[in-house]
């Protein structure tokens, strides 16, 4: 893969899904403010009471599901890694999650303000290395393995 510096700030929720086949209800990102193609990426999710998972988790005491913050942090991978011409048409899977700890709820109202790094790429296979925040508290950091496989043929 060649090696970029070339940062794109504001890619807008239509960007996004020229890049990403997610869509509502699991589309998990509104903006990315800085992108770095093939290496890393910062983005945020605005979340509202209309979330719908925040519906049955739960009632009385609406929290964001540790499990979709991790996913919100794959789809910011994703976009940073789908934005090379090394990966076009390509689509990522999870092959693994390790170290993830979860510090902070996250509630109707909050901004999630995430960033991704690449840590290791070898063929399709790598890993990344995410942290998702609200104001200046973590809450959700860990590491996330990915394959790269062919989008046509799945």
């Amino acid at each position: 893969m060649t090696t970029s510096t070339e940062t794109k700030q504001e890619l807008d929720i239509l960007a996004i899904k020229k890049l990403l086949p997610h869509r509502y209800p699991f589309l998990l990102l509104d903006r990315i403010t800085s992108l770095q193609p093939g290496h890393g990426a910062v983005g945020y999710k605005n979340l509202t009471a209309n979330e719908q998972f925040f519906e049955g988790h739960f009632p009385h005491k609406p929290i964001m599901p540790g499990v979709l913050m991790i996913e919100a942090l794959a789809q910011l991978g994703c976009v940073a890694l789908l934005s090379h011409d090394d990966f076009k048409g390509k689509l990522g899977v999870f092959t693994g999650i390790d170290g993830v700890k979860f510090r902070q709820m996250v509630v109707p109202g909050d901004r999630l303000d995430m960033s991704v790094e690449l840590l290791k790429l070898k063929g399709p296979l790598g890993k990344m290395k995410g942290t998702a925040k609200v104001g200046d508290k973590i809450a959700c950091e860990g590491e996330i393995s990915f394959a790269m496989i062919d989008a046509e043929n799945q």
